[in-house]
């Protein structure tokens, strides 16, 4: 199949992009194009316009500062793949990503055109919502920041003007040795999360646990912190038993029910999934 009929447009800087979606009334934005170019070949969108912003090099960067890291939103997956940075500082984050797609989506899949497609079973979603990340987004009025608790608005829906335009995340970075741990169940790997689960973790001398994140994705409408499995881990020392008793709490999860599981499986998912995932963290501490 072919897209639909749009005019294209294809600026140099940021300014340049929000003028064009503050001035156009149907516009849609190219990043990396893995999601937007099917959906519009398949009829599921139908803008007048495309913006198209692979020019605009201000938004390709990593960067480490102050305990954080910086993606730019024209940041291709493959190159945060790479990154040894990434991998240094953020371990989960490179384990998530090679169960993104295949090499070639990757290559040209972004973590902006991530974010904003809002994938639920996506994994870069999944780990913005893990590490608290923080979106800034630019607009006509400049730019302001979305901690990504309150980016997800509903299904595939952001907390993102139609005038505004990501241009970067910020990951705050876990301390060296904390423990982590992604795990995803799929039809076949690279294909779309049924459910995934992610967990961080960081203990005391006497191994308890003091802090805790536990994110579920592909489960729900958008991803899901899991507040009461961390906080019944907060003190507590971590043993496989314990995870399982304590994942139980994801069963009350509201879950999707579509063509690819119903609702229950996907609720026995996420307690499967989180268990092992913290098993997984709980090895790790203390190794890097």
């Amino acid at each position: 199949m072919k897209p639909p009929p749009f005019r294209y447009h294809d600026p140099r800087t940021v300014d340049e992009a929000i003028g064009l979606l503050s001035t156009l009334d149907n516009a849609k934005v190219l990043a990396g194009g893995q999601s937007l170019m099917p959906m519009l070949n398949m009829r599921y969108v139908l803008p007048d316009d495309v913006i198209d912003i692979n020019k605009i090099a201000a938004l390709c960067y990593i960067r480490e500062t102050d305990g954080v890291i910086e993606f730019g939103a024209m940041t291709r997956q493959r190159d945060i793949e790479f990154s040894d940075v990434v991998k240094a500082r953020f371990p989960i984050i490179h384990e998530a990503i090679l169960n993104v797609g295949h090499r070639q989506t990757r290559n040209r899949g972004t973590i902006g055109g991530s974010l904003c497609h809002l994938d639920p079973s996506a994994e870069l979603v999944t780990m913005a919502a893990a590490h608290d990340a923080v979106v800034t987004v630019a607009g006509p009025n400049g730019t302001r920041e979305i901690p990504f608790a309150q980016f997800p608005v509903t299904f595939m829906t952001t907390a993102i003007e139609a005038n505004e335009l990501v241009t970067g995340v910020r990951f705050p970075r876990w301390p060296a040795g904390h423990g982590y741990g992604f795990v995803e169940f799929a039809r076949r790997h690279g294909d779309f999360a049924i459910a995934s689960a992610a967990a961080l973790l960081e203990t005391d001398s006497n191994g308890k646990i003091t802090r805790a994140s536990v994110t579920l994705g592909g489960v729900s409408v958008t991803p899901v912190r899991v507040r009461a499995v961390e906080q019944a881990l907060i003190g507590q020392k971590g043993s496989e038993d314990f995870f399982r008793e304590v994942c139980e709490e994801c069963r009350k999860v509201a879950a999707i029910d579509d063509v690819h599981a119903p609702a229950n499986y996907r609720q026995h998912l996420a307690t499967v999934m989180s268990r092992r995932a913290l098993v997984a963290a709980l090895g790790r501490v203390g190794k890097a």
